[in-house]
C-alpha cells in the first residue's frame, strides 16, 4: 500500500512538473522575447498541450489529477480517498515548484538580458508573471478575482466529469488527456484576461513560492492586493461547485443502466 501511494505521488509530481515546465516556459518565451517568439495564443497552446503531456505522464498510475482542486473535487464527489488528499496536493505543488526552477535556470541569460538582473514583480520589466498569475489592475480581488477563479475551475470540472463519465458520453481513456487539454485551451481563450486563468492552486502557489526564494522577495505575496490566496481558495471552491452542478443536472438523471445499454 505504501509503495503504491509513493508511485502515485511520484506520478503526480512528474505530471505536474511537465504541465508547469511547458506552461511557464511558453510564458517566458513570449515575455522575454517581447512577443517576437509567440503571443497570447501560443501561451494558451503551451498550457493546453502541457496538460495533455502531463496527463499522459501520470494517467495510468495516479489518474493524473495534477491539480489540488481536481483532487479535492474527486474526494468530495467521487469517493477518492481523503487520506490521499494532502499527499497528492503536496506532490503537485512540489512538481510545480521544481518546474518553475527549471524554467528559471533555462532562461537565466534571457532574464538577465530582459531585466538587468533586477527582479521585479509587476510593471514593464516585471518577470514574476512568468511563473505565477497576477490580476489586472481593474480586478477587485475578493469579488472579481474569486468569481473569476470559481467560474474557470467550475467549468473545468464540469468538463472533466463529462469526459470521464462512462454512463454519459466519455471517450476511450487514451483520448481523455487530449480533450482535457482542449478544455484548458478553451478556458484560456475565453477567460484568461482577468488574471491568467490559474484554476489550479499548485500551478500558482508552487511557482510563486519559487519566485519568493529566487530573488523576487515578499512582493510576490503582496502584489495585486495580496492576490496570492485567490488562486488557491477560488479553484477549490469552483471545483467542488462544478462537480456538484454536473452531478445534480447529469449524473442523477442518467437513464437506468439497462435502458442506457438498449439506447446504445
Amino acid at each position: 500500500m505504501q509503495r503504491t501511494l509513493l508511485r502515485e505521488l511520484g506520478a503526480e509530481f512528474l505530471g505536474t512538473f511537465v504541465l508547469i515546465v511547458f506552461g511557464c516556459g511558453s510564458v517566458a518565451q513570449v515575455l522575454l522575447s517581447g512577443q517576437q517568439n509567440g503571443e497570447y495564443l501560443s501561451i494558451n497552446l503551451g498550457w493546453g498541450l502541457g496538460v495533455v503531456l502531463g496527463m499522459y505522464m501520470a494517467f495510468g498510475v495516479s489518474g493524473a489529477h495534477l491539480n489540488p482542486a481536481v483532487t479535492l473535487t474527486l474526494a468530495v464527489h467521487r469517493r477518492f480517498s481523503w487520506g490521499k488528499l494532502l499527499p497528492y496536493c503536496l506532490a503537485q505543488t512540489a512538481g510545480a515548484f521544481v518546474a518553475a526552477a527549471v524554467v528559471y535556470v533555462t532562461y537565466w541569460d534571457a532574464l538577465a538580458s530582459f531585466d538587468g538582473g533586477v527582479r521585479q514583480v509587476l510593471g514593464d520589466q516585471g518577470t514574476a508573471r512568468i511563473f505565477a498569475t497576477y490580476p489586472q489592475p481593474f480586478l477587485t480581488p475578493v469579488i472579481g478575482g474569486l468569481v473569476d477563479q470559481i467560474v474557470g475551475t467550475a467549468l473545468l470540472m464540469l468538463c472533466v466529469f463529462a469526459l470521464t463519465d462512462h454512463r454519459n458520453c466519455a471517450p476511450v481513456a487514451y483520448i481523455t488527456p487530449v480533450l482535457v487539454g482542449a478544455v484548458i485551451l478553451t478556458i484560456g481563450i475565453a477567460f484568461g484576461f482577468n488574471s491568467g486563468y490559474a484554476i489550479n492552486p499548485a500551478r500558482d502557489f508552487g511557482p510563486r513560492l519559487f519566485t519568493f526564494v529566487a530573488g523576487w522577495g515578499t512582493e510576490v505575496f503582496r502584489a495585486g492586493h495580496c492576490w496570492w490566496w485567490i488562486p488557491i481558495v477560488g479553484p477549490l471552491i469552483g471545483g467542488v461547485l462544478g462537480g456538484w452542478v454536473y452531478d445534480v443536472l447529469i449524473t442523477r438523471r442518467h437513464p437506468p443502466e439497462a435502458d442506457l445499454k438498449q439506447a446504445l
